[in-house]
């Protein structure tokens, strides 16, 4: 099986609203493990191409869409292979260039993006803190979640294709294995993430070397666990 990357180097901007500016506490104490994919069962993983193209930015993109929706619509949407690989080229230009996070994710703001004849927006994201644990776990169990831009190790296709979780940190980021996930879940020893049509575990340790972007991403149902009034606020001032 051949296993593509596919996300270009981290682009900041100060500009970005912030996840920890309008995170509300949660109702009940933080466990200490949660799962999206375990309180919501029968969620697939497709591949969703990315095996042949490096498309991961959209695939990833497609994971956190289904869950999205099986909240909403108490349903599992059908995205195709194609659905992904037709917003992968038509961001990329239709050529074979990875794409970056932010401008994906602007796009898909403010354009959305079609499955099925219909148009799927988000309303916003906001930038996680990858050092901050609290916030990490606390956006997960909010059911919201988190994409994830990592320059991983070299070690990483090894540890994935022996069924290994990522915990190699002897390795320096490499800039050239830029890649993205959606993150569904986390434990004592880490977070789950969805990636080449599996739930891939890897270390906190592993997650704080090798993040350089995570997103925290809100349709117009998730942005009622977050400060709804700073949301629009931040959002009206784009305008």
């Amino acid at each position: 099986m051949g296993l593509m990357l596919g996300k270009k180097p981290a682009k900041h901007d100060d500009r970005n609203l912030l996840m920890k500016s309008i995170l509300k506490p949660t109702p009940v104490a933080i466990p200490t493990c949660y799962s999206f994919d375990n309180k919501h069962r029968n969620i697939p993983t497709p591949m969703f191409g990315n095996d042949r193209y490096g498309d991961c930015v959209i695939a990833g993109r497609a994971h956190q869409t289904l869950r999205f929706e099986h909240i909403e619509q108490n349903t599992i949407l059908k995205i195709t292979d194609q659905d992904v690989i037709t917003e992968w080229r038509k961001e990329n230009g239709n050529t074979e260039d990875g794409l970056c996070v932010l401008d994906s994710l602007t796009l898909w703001r403010n354009e959305g993006w079609d499955i099925g004849g219909k148009n799927y927006k988000i309303k916003a994201f906001a930038q996680n803190n990858p050092l901050d644990k609290n916030e990490i776990k606390s956006t997960i169990f909010s059911n919201i979640g988190i994409g994830l831009g990592l320059s991983m190790p070299d070690s990483w296709e090894r540890e994935f294709n022996t069924g290994k979780p990522w915990k190699d940190t002897t390795q320096l980021p490499n800039p050239y294995n830029g890649h993205y996930v959606y993150v569904i879940g986390y434990d004592k020893t880490g977070l789950t993430c969805i990636t080449w049509a599996k739930r891939q575990k890897m270390s906190w340790s592993f997650f704080t070397k090798y993040t350089d972007e995570a997103y925290a991403i809100m349709d117009a149902t998730d942005i009622k666990k977050v400060d709804v009034d700073a949301v629009n606020a931040f959002l009206e001032n784009l305008e």
